[in-house]
């Protein structure tokens, strides 16, 4: 190969550092799933980052007429950034405007409470403590998170509340009947980070009420995910109960 034809260090440097982005994302990954989250999740971000990067610059060698000649070359390189890029997309769409809050309940007022989680849970996990300042930026960001009401007996109604929970893919390892208390854990797919769900089930004279309380183990916010896993949980157990009443 001539020198006038030979690829350019930066294409090559290109191709280089477009893999190793892409290689640092699954270790991101398997670090957050070893335990080290915080370390884990830098890992990730810096990964996403610097795919986003390198399929910049790989896309500006494809105009520049300087790299014609390589174009080839460079797309192929810019291949790898794609996967990273895209996640950090779907990062940044999902984020949203959330509190910084990572503890959400149906019961603002009596926030259910865990019997068994604790044990569960490692001493470096977060609090179970009700914080008032996280029930006040809930109260605020989530004012459709309320109580749920059945007419229907508290057994009937304990019996669905369990078969949503599992239906939904969370682990169960707590229910009595005679508390009306159902505890679990639900581990998201890609991080594997673990939230823990307390459903408390009372009665009153209308019939019964239900009330959750979705809590990560580890970090200060959410990104509205214990939110949507009560509104998953609403959702379902709705359509459950008025299946149930029309069959």
């Amino acid at each position: 190969m001539s020198e006038q034809n030979k690829t350019p260090g930066l294409v090559n440097w290109l191709g280089y550092l477009a893999i190793t982005a892409a290689a640092i994302i699954p270790l991101g990954v398997l670090t957050v799933r070893s335990g080290a989250w915080q370390q884990g999740l830098v890992l990730y971000a810096l990964g996403c980052l610097a795919s986003a990067v390198m399929l910049l610059i790989g896309l500006l060698f494809l105009i520049l007429p300087r790299f014609a000649l390589w174009r080839a070359v460079i797309t192929r390189s810019t291949l790898f950034a794609i996967p990273g890029t895209l996640l950090l997309l779907a990062q940044l769409s999902g984020s949203g405007d959330y509190p910084a809050i990572h503890d959400i309940t149906t019961d603002t007022a009596d926030p259910p409470a865990f019997v068994t989680a604790q044990e569960k849970r490692s001493k470096e996990a977060n609090s179970l403590d009700i914080d008032p300042e996280v029930i006040a930026s809930q109260k605020e960001a989530y004012p459709d998170i309320k109580t749920l009401h059945s007419k229907q007996p508290i057994e009937q109604v304990f019996d669905r509340a369990l078969a949503t929970a599992q239906k939904l893919g969370w682990e169960v390892y707590h229910k009595n009947l005679n508390t009306g208390v159902i505890e679990a854990v639900d581990t998201t797919a890609i991080m594997s980070f673990k939230d823990d769900v307390v459903i408390r089930l009372r009665t009153n004279a209308q019939g019964t009420l239900v009330d959750l309380r979705s809590i990560s183990r580890v970090g200060r916010g959410d990104i509205g995910a214990n939110a949507k896993r009560i509104r998953e949980f609403t959702k379902a157990f709705r359509h459950s109960e008025t299946r149930g009443t029309s069959e």
